[in-house]
């Protein structure tokens, strides 16, 4: 048997050492130094909540909860998301919602830029929830779904057959144009069919599709001229074809109930905010285009026939 070296046993031993340490699973709860390790959730058991420490703007907003899931998630035996760390904390989606421009005026604030607006304010707590809310709240997002009807101007957003919000939108116009941003006529009415949410833009470039120009103010229906607004827009695939069919707010609410749009689906700036939330990727969305429907008052109701379907 050959004899082992002083320097290859220390050699030997440092390399152990080393893979010992790599291998351990930091324990991000502990800032002991002298702490033995172990699994964080034996020492921290679900729910946790999680004290912000600054106030968060809805200009970080995002990028704060990304922090929070990238941190958290390989603690969770389930995996973590933003749509299931806000639906654990509804409070949230109250808090962005009263960013709508709308909301703070009729408390007599004009608000310029929403972007510098508080989204999650010092001292508030997020709570990481246990693997039986996790799961009641993933079930209730798979069978979540959203429901469009044209002529209606009405998006719903249902738990299996329980309607949970219904909201009014603006559709795509009734005629043909030549748009710069896809360079060819386009028909802007707004497509029917079934299909799936499919990407989000979180940080959204508003651009204006007969010239293709970027814009970053918008005029408002009080002609108070200010920031536009960072909310998500939904990306939908219906019938199998991405063309574009958008879900996103609109800051001229003056035109929801009409068929005012290049294709895309408009919204209140706070109702955009409870469907971004409700509609993970891959949630259905059915758009129809039905106009025999139901009123508020149980009664039968014929509506108008915008894009000329019946004739």
């Amino acid at each position: 048997m050959k004899r082992v070296s002083k320097w290859a046993l220390m050699t030997l031993l440092l390399l152990l050492v080393s893979f010992k340490v790599s291998c351990q699973k930091q324990d991000p709860f502990n800032d002991n130094s002298d702490s033995q390790g172990g699994n964080a959730l034996l020492d921290h058991p679900l729910p946790l909540n999680i004290r912000i420490d600054r106030n968060i703007s809805v200009a970080h907003y995002f990028h704060y909860m990304d922090s929070i899931v990238s941190t958290y998630d390989s603690m969770t035996p389930y995996t973590l998301t933003e749509h299931l760390l806000v639906k654990s904390n509804p409070w949230i989606i109250d808090t962005l919602r009263n960013t709508d421009y709308y909301r703070m005026k009729a408390r007599d604030s004009f608000v310029y830029n929403q972007r510098k607006l508080i989204a999650l304010a010092e001292g508030s707590d997020l709570m990481i929830p246990d693997s039986l809310t996790a799961a009641k709240l993933m079930t209730a997002l798979e069978h979540t779904y959203l429901d469009v009807n044209i002529p209606e101007f009405k998006l719903r957003i249902y738990e299996d057959t329980l309607k949970l919000y219904e909201f009014p939108i603006r559709v795509g116009r009734h005629e043909k144009k030549y748009l710069e941003m896809s360079g060819r006529i386009e028909d802007l009415r707004t497509k029917p069919g079934i299909g799936t949410i499919v990407g989000y833009n979180k940080n959204p470039r508003y651009v204006n599709p007969v010239n293709n120009h970027e814009y970053f103010v918008t005029k408002r229906d009080d002609n108070r001229v200010t920031r536009l607004p960072l909310i998500p827009f939904l990306e939908t695939e219906i019938n199998g074809l991405r063309n574009g069919q958008l879900i996103h707010p609109t800051t001229n609410p003056i035109t929801l109930g009409k068929a005012y749009s290049h294709g895309c689906i408009g919204t209140r700036e706070s109702d955009a905010w409870v469907i971004y939330y409700y509609a993970p990727i891959n949630t259905k969305i059915i758009i129809r285009y039905d106009l025999d429907v139901i009123d508020d008052h149980g009664k039968p109701q014929k509506l108008k026939d915008i894009y000329g379907y019946a004739l």
